[in-house]
């Protein structure tokens, strides 16, 4: 499992020129699922986002969690952190879970951030999504966690 976090001051996802998510500060994740995650690698996952220290305490250090201070989260699936381009131009998606399985595992990724964060929003699996932020920072992780980490790939 992969997912780029971003410190977002907000951020919103539209499909088809509407607005389906939108959260003021908080967390932007984009998440990829491997096709060999597991609901281990949810669970690791989401316990890891909602612990990362990544907002100021009152001395400007990044000393406080998403869950410290109240942050929102937009969690929006996106198969292609699992492009490879280590051949050629064009990326291979080999790695990503096919739909039938990565969206129950996103599903079950965003029922457990809702037991960290009292706000999550997310975009609409599979669809065509328009990803409008304001990073703060900025402020950007890359987490790992998963077959893809323990192949070195």
């Amino acid at each position: 499992m992969r997912v780029l976090l971003q410190r977002v001051n907000q951020a919103r996802v539209e499909v088809e020129g509407r607005t389906i998510g939108e959260i003021g500060r908080g967390l932007l994740l984009l998440v990829g699922i491997h096709g060999r995650d597991s609901d281990a690698e949810i669970a690791w996952m989401a316990q890891k986002v909602a612990a990362l220290r990544i907002f100021e305490d009152d001395d400007g250090k990044m000393n406080r969690s998403g869950r410290d201070v109240g942050a929102d989260v937009l969690a929006v699936s996106q198969f292609t952190l699992y492009g490879n381009v280590a051949k050629g131009n064009r990326p291979s998606f080999i790695d990503a879970a096919g739909p039938e399985m990565a969206e129950p595992l996103f599903g079950r990724f965003v029922e457990a951030l809702k037991g960290y964060f009292e706000r999550v929003e997310t975009g609409r699996f599979g669809a065509d999504m328009q990803v409008h932020l304001v990073n703060d920072g900025p402020v950007t992780i890359w987490l790992e966690r998963g077959a893809a980490r323990a192949e070195g790939g």
